[in-house]
């Protein structure tokens, strides 16, 4: 019981991971220039005959970064334009490469029927590092909170630590559903990528270390299986909500339902043994003995109470590198991530 509800977890932490390829999604877009609507229909154009007309493009500059990002220095109020050439310049300019750009003042016509931070924010052409920053500030994140939750998972309980992230990434969640501005959505993915790896990291954890030492690179690999089908169930949701404030509602508010882990998850026995909470490991032992059917080894019986085994200790980062062996482990995983 306590796998499956963990492996829920792993699928869940896939939105925030990959979530930008659906959040930041970056339409087909041009330069909307006043006129044009009113031009297109008086001449009754087509889509593709408006672009065709509208857009610059030619030999200097035909680049796919002008016909996004730039639109012609042009009047389309102006009555002397026809609608077989409306760029008929040929008392003014030579040809189409010789007509005054310039920027997209008034905003962008985006090709797509959803929404996105791209479109909503307008992140693209001179503002589209934006776009990068999003996702960089998840990813300073992920790399600061496994650290620090690293730590407080040492330090005050896997289970405890794992509750506090979810509370605070399922809040920050639906914060960034609602933020009113760009700033404020960096802000709370920000807030997301700070506990949110470091919550599936502890998740991690608390699977292998329910189990034996055999069983571990087992449910560590079904644990990432889980993140994959996480994969294909976003790519469902983003395809039936294409509009990203409630895509980013959906794939938050089920998080909710993880807080029920209070009362159907245990803390980790090792942890507990480590703490010298000797004690409560053996209840949480023989409870999971007795849900899988299993008999108490004989070893277990001789756990050692919490007076003998003498103060708790207390995680260090130096630990990771204490001895030949762990330093060894360190270094290799280290140099995997």
């Amino acid at each position: 019981m306590a796998f499956f509800v963990l492996c829920l977890l792993s699928a869940a932490f896939t939105p925030i991971y990959v979530g930008i390829v659906f959040l930041g999604f970056i339409p087909e877009h041009h330069c909307q220039s006043p006129g044009v609507a009113q031009l297109r229909n008086r001449c009754d154009w087509s889509l593709e005959e408006e672009l065709n007309y509208t857009l610059p493009k030619g030999e200097t500059h035909g680049d796919a970064f002008t016909s996004q990002c730039k639109r012609y220095d042009v009047d389309w109020n102006t009555t002397e334009l026809n609608c077989i050439n409306p760029l008929d310049f040929s008392t003014t300019y030579r040809n189409r490469s010789s007509i005054p750009l310039t920027a997209c003042q008034d905003g962008w016509l985006y090709d797509f029927p959803g929404s996105s931070i791209v479109t909503e924010f307008n992140l693209v052409c001179e503002d589209a590092w934006k776009l990068d920053l999003f996702q960089s500030c998840v990813n300073v994140g992920f790399f600061v909170g496994s650290i620090s939750i690293g730590y407080m998972a040492d330090r005050f309980g896997r289970k405890r630590c794992l509750l506090i992230t979810i509370v605070i990434n399922s809040i920050s969640g639906v914060l960034m559903a609602f933020a009113p501005s760009y700033t404020w959505t960096v802000v709370f993915r920000l807030i997301q990528g700070l506990v949110s790896k470091g919550g599936w990291l502890t998740g991690y954890i608390l699977i292998t270390e329910f189990v034996g030492l055999s069983y571990r690179r087992t449910v560590g690999i079904v644990y990432q299986v889980a993140f994959t089908v996480g994969l294909l169930v976003l790519t469902a949701v983003a395809y039936a909500i294409p509009h990203w404030r409630w895509l980013q509602l959906a794939v938050t508010l089920p998080n909710f339902f993880f807080l029920l882990y209070y009362w159907c998850l245990p803390e980790s026995p090792r942890w507990l043994i480590a703490q010298r909470e000797n004690d409560k490991a053996l209840k949480i032992i023989k409870r999971i003995a007795k849900g899988n059917r299993k008999k108490l080894p004989p070893s277990m019986q001789d756990l050692q109470s919490e007076e003998e085994m003498g103060d708790k200790p207390i995680p260090l980062f130096l630990d990771l590198v204490r001895t030949p062996q762990i330093r060894k482990h360190t270094l290799i995983l280290m140099y995997s991530w």
